[in-house]
């Protein structure tokens, strides 16, 4: 634990009268709030405690009183003890921190304050960098090019910082102190002691905490630097895995919209706040954490995660997704198509397909139900059954109504019972099942859609054929000659292992179909020995370079019998 220091001590540093001002202006819940998960519980917030581990609440924050308290290791305070205790600062290094965060000015006695010292250099870096852009053609050209305007130039502060020398040379020409601007993050030290600048040659980006006072930088090279992006490192005041870029200018409209859409860079941030999309903040460098979630839970928003569609951008949503679903978030997935980010495509005039996109987004839980299948080759047992234990893992993290509620949809996307999420099924018996099953629930499903919604038979007639549904061709046949009352038929109505698929679902389990079916044939062309060599490795590339990842990004591919 932190020993605090006697106000007695540090009255002749931070003036008495400006502490209590302090404390009148923050709040509590806001201020635990930055750092765990609160939730209401009454008149009060509850949370499991962070400096011990439990796993039922006893961490009892009150907004009336202003302290918090916890029942299990009987720790309390007010803010600024929380602060101390979670930071591991000085009483004075937690008033400091807690002003700087909030923007206060607090007056001094005598002396003078380390983060207010850190807060001065970086205020003046800041306007620096901005005076720097307006001397620089290059930095200015490569925004205007990227489709930034000169308003949000202006508004998003962005600046240009040169060599290092001349970074040095501001530092001393305005006398700040060198171990201070280290302590604020814009210099480094070198193994023989000398300092450098950080940031050199670069557009640069300030980043500000959630209440609007600046805590660092990111800067984008304008040469051939290997590190295309660089933050500031971890500071006191700078922690990237608890800060959101451009969320003090978004907070009002997120708060104000319930939306909240989490990007991948600062560019993208601020072309679809240019756009008219001013919800939008981006990670710094980093994945999306559990230290984030306190931040964005704020005002309860939807969350929307904007990423590329590449390979890395699916893997980052995936994760991203598992974190905010296990935390029990509403929200969706945008993978924006053809290696695009957000940021070109409105450069390029195109925000309503963007706007199209951020309307359609595919909801969390299905996005990683669908992203876990199609990661799998599900035509082989094993796949399957890895395919199966990873959902669901997955499932598990969720509350007991979400797994009911998702189940079905599990088991429509790989194509077995929903019976085989029961609590006593064991992987043993869930593979025998997964490997001697007769019947194709996935197969099943979609025609116990058909005969639930009949106006759905033209989106499955455009990409496949009665044959396609093998031994079930019957009563696809049946469905087509609108035969209701046949017995085959009222039995699968009455089925409620199956499950009736909405257009999207249908769509879907359609393309994870017609995936398993060219998969199929992809295995016959190789084992065919009557297609000559030309003929074979020109249908292998159809399927695998072109057929099979147009169907993976979502587009539905009617399916050609190419032997």
């Amino acid at each position: 634990m932190v020993k605090e220091i006697p106000l007695g001590i540090i009255a002749f540093m931070i003036d008495n009268a400006s502490i209590e001002s302090l404390k009148s202006t923050i709040d509590i819940v806001d201020v635990v709030g930055n750092y765990i998960e609160l939730r209401k519980a009454g008149a009060n917030y509850k949370a499991n405690c962070p400096f011990h581990g439990e796993k039922t609440p006893s961490f009892v924050v009150s907004p009336s009183k202003q302290i918090y308290h916890c029942f299990g290791c009987q720790i309390g305070g007010d803010s600024i003890k929380f602060v101390m205790e979670i930071e591991k600062l000085s009483y004075p290094e937690a008033i400091e921190k807690l002003a700087s965060t909030y923007n206060f000015s607090l007056q001094y006695t005598k002396g003078s304050s380390d983060y207010s010292e850190s807060k001065r250099i970086l205020e003046s870096l800041q306007k620096w960098y901005v005076k720097n852009l307006d001397f620089n053609k290059s930095a200015r050209e490569y925004l205007y090019n990227r489709g930034i305007s000169n308003n949000s130039i202006e508004a998003f502060e962005i600046g240009f910082v040169g060599g290092g020398g001349e970074v040095m040379k501001f530092l001393s020409s305005n006398l700040f102190p060198l171990p201070q601007a280290h302590e604020a993050g814009v210099i480094a030290q070198g193994e023989r002691g000398e300092f450098y600048a950080r940031l050199t040659q670069r557009v640069t980006f300030p980043i500000y905490s959630s209440n609007g006072s600046i805590v660092g930088f990111g800067g984008r090279t304008l040469g051939n630097h290997p590190a295309k992006y660089i933050n500031s490192p971890q500071t006191k005041l700078f922690n990237k895995s608890r800060l959101l870029y451009g969320y003090h200018r978004a907070k009002e409209s997120i708060y104000a919209h319930k939306k909240i859409i989490i990007c991948e860079g600062y560019l993208d941030v601020v072309m679809f706040h240019q756009a008219g999309f001013t919800q939008a903040v981006a990670t710094l460098g980093t994945a999306l954490t559990l230290e984030h979630l306190p931040l964005l839970r704020k005002g309860s928003p939807e969350v929307i995660l904007a990423y590329d569609g590449d390979s890395a951008g699916v893997t980052a949503a995936l994760k991203a997704s598992k974190i905010l679903t296990t935390g029990g978030f509403d929200g969706g997935v945008v993978l924006f198509p053809n290696g695009q980010d957000p940021a070109d495509m409105i450069a390029k005039g195109e925000s309503e397909l963007v706007a199209k996109l951020l309307r359609e987004a595919k909801p969390l839980i299905p996005f990683i139900l669908e992203t876990i299948v199609q990661s799998y080759e599900l035509s082989n047992p094993r796949e399957k059954e890895s395919a199966f234990e990873e959902i669901k893992k997955f499932l598990a993290t969720l509350s007991t109504i979400m797994q009911d509620a998702y189940i079905p949809t599990a088991a429509t996307y790989l194509g077995i019972s929903p019976n085989l999420f029961g609590k006593s099924t064991t992987l043993a018996q869930a593979h025998e099942n997964l490997t001697n099953s007769r019947e194709d629930i996935a197969q099943l499903s979609i025609l116990k859609t058909l005969l639930e919604n009949p106006f759905l038979i033209d989106d499955v007639l455009n990409v496949m054929d009665g044959s396609m549904f093998g031994s079930y061709q019957n009563l696809f046949t049946l469905l087509l000659d609108k035969q209701k009352d046949h017995p085959a038929l009222m039995g699968l109505a009455v089925d409620d292992t199956l499950q009736v698929l909405s257009q999207e679902e249908l769509k879907v389990s359609l393309r994870s179909f017609l995936i398993r079916q060219y998969n199929i044939m992809l295995k016959e062309i190789v084992t065919n020995n009557s297609i000559d060599f030309a003929k074979k490795s020109f249908l292998m590339r159809k399927i695998k370079s072109d057929i099979l990842p147009r169907l993976k990004r979502g587009e539905l591919v009617a399916f050609e019998k190419l032997i």
